[in-house]
């Protein structure tokens, strides 16, 4: 019921938006680094992002090491994409392991933060880049899944929201990735205070906490819907979403461990933003 409420609270928060209103649409996925077979699970990834062209692309569990160049900006290489890959390891070392963010056009600001705790690898990525000629703010992130309790993901969660009020300037914000929890999580209230679930809002008055919405791939792990992306309240109208790469190929092979999920949210009107 809670949650049923924050999806209708949320309705009510997205802006009245013209027909022919610009949109942005984006991807998260985690890419699940270098295992089972990651040169044809590449290939998956590849066909999938360029049948899609989305304006931007959030990944998490990118990696580089010795043998094997960073995942994600080998994707953006090949798709023609700019990269911008973040991790706490430090940038001389070839083994390196983080999140990153893809988009269509140039990054115009950019940054990053690290999440606590210290001795953890987690880190927030920021872009600010333009979309049909709209300044967009991105932000991508994946939280701690060991701290049951939701402790170190509710420290993390604060430390997300004061590098988006630190760095997010006028422009609306969108935050997307791995969260490691589930969408109705008490550590998440703040973030729900001004960002909504776009997924969850697309499938207004459907269950979407079950198997056939959720993102972790059932085939590797207890399945749960982990990975959303969020809207700033008042800058964005109603979402489409849905998931992707949720099937094997004929091989029977499968892209990752968690399904993608594919956003597509309209800007509002320049007055309605803040």
């Amino acid at each position: 019921m809670a949650m049923m409420l924050a999806i209708l609270a949320g309705c009510a928060s997205m802006a009245t938006m013209r027909d022919d209103a610009p949109t942005l649409d984006i991807v998260t996925l985690n890419l699940w680094h270098d295992r089972e077979g990651w040169p044809h699970r590449a290939t998956m990834i590849e066909a999938e992002l360029r049948r899609l062209s989305p304006d931007a692309i959030l990944l998490q569990e990118v990696l580089q090491d010795e043998t094997l160049p960073n995942q994600a900006i080998a994707l953006a290489q090949r798709l023609g994409y700019h990269a911008f890959f973040v991790s706490v390891d430090p940038v001389d070392r070839s083994r390196r392991y983080g999140n990153a963010i893809l988009t269509r056009e140039p990054a115009t600001s950019r940054g990053f933060r690290r999440l606590q705790p210290d001795n953890a690898y987690r880190i927030a990525g920021w872009v600010r880049t333009t979309v049909r000629g709209r300044a967009v703010n991105l932000y991508v992130v994946h939280l701690d899944f060991e701290d049951r309790s939701g402790a170190t993901r509710a420290r993390q969660v604060a430390d997300l929201l004061s590098f988006v009020d630190a760095t997010r300037g006028a422009a609306p914000v969108v935050i997307g990735g791995d969260f490691n929890v589930t969408a109705d999580a008490a550590e998440l209230t703040p973030l729900r205070a001004a960002f909504v679930d776009a997924y969850a809002l697309a499938h207004a008055g459907v269950a979407v906490d079950g198997l056939a919405h959720a993102t972790l791939n059932p085939r590797f792990n207890p399945p749960a819907r982990i990975d959303r992306v969020y809207a700033e309240q008042g800058s964005f109208g109603m979402p489409e979403a849905r998931r992707i790469l949720d099937t094997p190929d004929a091989e029977g092979r499968w892209a990752s461990d968690h399904y993608g999920v594919w956003v597509r949210v309209p800007f509002a009107p320049h007055e309605d933003r803040r």
